[in-house]
């Protein structure tokens, strides 16, 4: 996995964020060591939404203003090749391997030509699923992209907190958040699984068997509502019980 330390420095950064923009601000910090300096993060329009509908999905923004009102006016989402490989496979990706995948027709093509006119020559995206069950396509671009595992790692999970925190934020006002009652032995499992460690060196750290760490693991991301492991690390470390 990460070097979790080094994740958790970006995390503290984004925590002390009081406003979407703060956060978007705080996470474009983080990626662009890695060369991605553009972000968008939203829910994906339907095929043929009005462009001034489609601003309403997006949760957080840090685009160049020009490319993102070309975007908008030209109806770039109906041919992104990035979104049609969403669409049909939500998992994480590099814009050049998502465009590798998709039979790309003029219009798709000439989103990317664009794209690469404002500096925006690759990036990586993947996909989030919110509490309410909807999917966050969370995508950085930038003219120099440097990713490897390490850089996936840190990403992945400072972009999954940074969500978590924005989507915090926007509600605040309307709710008070409950805390999810994690059991002590989840927590340790929780914060094993953190470090990087398997079902299996779990269960053997803790003198446990390898389905009962499992099971422990699957309890916590149920409860911290969690679509899968680097998000149910996000909300831990979100509700405080990893430092």
């Amino acid at each position: 996995m990460v070097a979790f330390d080094e994740t958790l420095e970006y995390i503290e950064l984004i925590q002390r964020a009081r406003t979407p923009e703060d956060v978007c601000r705080a996470l474009i910090d983080v990626t662009s060591r890695y060369g991605l300096t553009a972000l968008l993060a939203g829910t994906v329009p339907g095929q043929g939404t009005p462009g001034e509908e489609q601003r309403g999905h997006v949760l957080l923004c840090d685009w160049p203003q020009d490319w993102l009102q070309r975007y908008v006016e030209r109806n770039y989402v109906d041919h992104d090749p990035l979104v049609k490989y969403m669409r049909a496979n939500p998992s994480q990706t590099t814009w050049s391997d998502a465009a590798a995948r998709i039979d790309l027709d003029r219009s798709a093509r000439e989103v990317f030509c664009d794209a690469g006119a404002y500096k925006l020559n690759d990036g990586f995206a993947f996909p989030l699923i919110t509490l309410e069950g909807e999917v966050v396509m969370v995508s950085l671009g930038g003219e120099h992209v440097e990713l490897d595992e390490h850089a996936i790692g840190v990403i992945s999970l400072a972009s999954t907190y940074a969500i978590g925190r924005a989507i915090q934020l926007s509600s605040e006002h309307q709710t008070i958040e409950h805390r999810p009652e994690l059991t002590p032995r989840e927590t340790e499992c929780m914060r094993w699984a953190a470090a990087g460690k398997s079902e299996w060196e779990i269960s053997q750290i803790l003198g446990i068997s390898e389905h009962t760490s499992e099971k422990h693991l699957l309890n916590a991301k149920s409860k911290l509502g969690a679509a899968n492991r680097v998000q149910a690390i996000a909300e831990a470390i979100r509700h405080g019980y990893i430092s």
